[in-house]
């Protein structure tokens, strides 16, 4: 059967559990940094950067493009290395493979787990670990928002269209 024609059993639609999602963010996270080392040197390579401070913003559009590409690409796919790793797929809200378009959407929606924290933490010269508390807090609050949802999803999957599920291992 073709990846496009692929169609995922309503049975196994059940959201995986909130703490191994969680696991397999963190876990994201982690295979990002060597993403966000490689990117970053060769960001630094290409435009000549001698000086961490110098082309920030510059670095940070590249490093959010890269991970767009990353994260459509993947979303297309239907899973990342993470995923694959905790038995996650994601696929769209009806049972399909995820199209490019609706994986971007997810993409750029998943950016409310960062973008109302660093809100608030503009204005105000905080040190790192207020900073850290701030962020990590609403991460913990954001992600119990979906026990509130009735099928446990996140809310950035529910706006756009996908959903998290259960994919059992292969068998051997």
């Amino acid at each position: 059967m073709s990846e496009s024609t692929e169609f995922i059993d309503r049975g196994s639609m059940q959201a995986p559990r909130l703490l191994r999602r969680m696991a397999c963010w963190l876990y994201e996270g982690l295979l990002l940094f060597g993403v966000v080392f490689i990117s970053g040197y060769l960001f630094s390579t290409l435009s000549q950067t001698r000086h961490a401070l110098d082309n920030r913003h510059g670095l940070q559009a590249f490093l959010f493009l890269i991970f767009a590409i990353y994260f459509t690409w993947f979303g297309h796919k239907g899973q990342t290395l993470a995923m694959k790793t905790w038995h996650i797929r994601l696929i769209s809200a009806s049972g399909n493979p995820v199209t490019q378009t609706r994986a971007l959407c997810r993409y750029v929606l998943s950016w409310i787990w960062f973008l109302p924290p660093l809100a608030v933490v503009a204005p105000y010269e905080l040190t790192g670990s207020e900073t850290l508390v701030i962020c990590v807090g609403w991460i913990m609050v954001w992600a119990l928002t979906s026990r509130f949802q009735a099928q446990g999803q996140f809310w950035h999957d529910i706006w756009a269209g996908t959903r998290l599920v259960n994919e059992p291992p292969a068998s051997r």
